[in-house]
């Protein structure tokens, strides 16, 4: 069920609580902004404080180009265009300008933060090591521990999207044949190898934790990944679970979609066929798995110096 603009606003931090409001205030009746426009300022920028109150950050005056960032990285990640994501950055910066207007923040983070950008990047990856350590965080001999091992084994096994993950089935896993099926954009269907260490976690998790939250009448029995009230993980939930591991790694500015990036770049440093990944992360368009072989070429350029003995 969704969350009321209301009810989120109930749960703000008192003082970041107040300032929305009178920033609200202003647009809405000193600049004579539209109904509809301030809704949406007030949706954007109370979803900004939900995400401040997982950082611990208590005012507006404490918020560093980081954490804007960190927000808008979070945001694509859980399937935000540019768009709608370059809308919340404009929201931010139009609260920015007016608590510095009004001597309610001495400095303005969001000005040190570009717009997102329409053309493809080259997609940063993370090293087999530094994946290695982000899979070790988690405290296994807890349930939620043990839970957050199997989702995290399995988003880089897989190279799945957190949607893809929160939507995960029971009945997708097909044991005998070590693969799952995978629904993506679209409701399109593919089929993703998993690894015998992936499914060792995800068998742990199943028959060690799952059981202590699943509820026999809810809708989502045969969800895989729940929380502890028996609900399926959110896509916040999973890039929550994939930041504050890589922060206990000592790895910064890791979000779900990185996971995915290093699947398919270990991949085809491998030496991986490029339409086996296509085939496996579910892009419609070979050209869109493509800007992975820039990584690839490095690579290859890389051993070809290191080992050519007329390099």
């Amino acid at each position: 069920m969704t969350t009321s603009v209301q009810e989120r606003q109930t749960v703000a931090p008192a003082l970041m609580h107040r300032e929305l409001k009178q920033f609200t205030h202003h647009i809405a009746l000193e600049r004579g902004l539209a109904e509809n426009t301030v809704s949406s300022y007030t949706i954007d920028l109370t979803r900004f404080i939900e995400f401040l109150q997982e950082r611990n950050v208590k005012s507006f005056s404490e918020v560093i180009s980081r954490h804007i960032t960190d927000f808008l990285a979070m945001l694509a990640d859980i399937g935000l265009g540019t768009s709608s994501r370059t809308r919340y950055l404009y929201s931010i910066r139009s609260l920015y300008r007016f608590l510095c207007n009004n001597q309610l923040s001495e400095h303005n983070p969001s000005e040190l933060v570009d717009l997102p950008k329409t053309q493809r990047l080259l997609p940063e990856v993370l090293s087999y090591p530094q994946i290695t350590k982000i899979l070790e965080q988690p405290d296994t001999s807890r349930p939620d521990g043990l839970r957050n091992r199997a989702l995290l084994e399995m988003l880089y096994a897989c190279g799945l999207r957190a949607s893809e993950a929160c939507n995960l089935q029971q009945r997708d896993i097909l044991w005998e044949n070590e693969v799952i099926r995978v629904f993506g954009k679209g409701s399109k269907e593919r089929i993703v190898p998993i690894g015998k260490t992936a499914m060792e976690w995800v068998s742990q998790y199943k028959r060690l934790a799952r059981p202590l939250w699943i509820k026999d009448n809810s809708d989502t029995a045969d969800t895989l990944f729940l929380n502890q009230r028996g609900k399926p993980l959110s896509r916040m939930s999973v890039w929550n679970i994939v930041h504050d591991s890589a922060v206990a790694a000592g790895i910064d500015e890791v979000h779900p979609h990185l996971f995915r990036h290093s699947f398919a770049t270990h991949l085809l440093e491998g030496g991986a066929n490029l339409r086996a990944v296509q085939e496996m992360l579910g892009h419609a368009d070979i050209a869109t798995t493509q800007i992975y072989t820039h990584i690839d070429r490095e690579y290859i350029k890389e051993v070809h110096t290191s080992f050519h003995p007329r390099a």
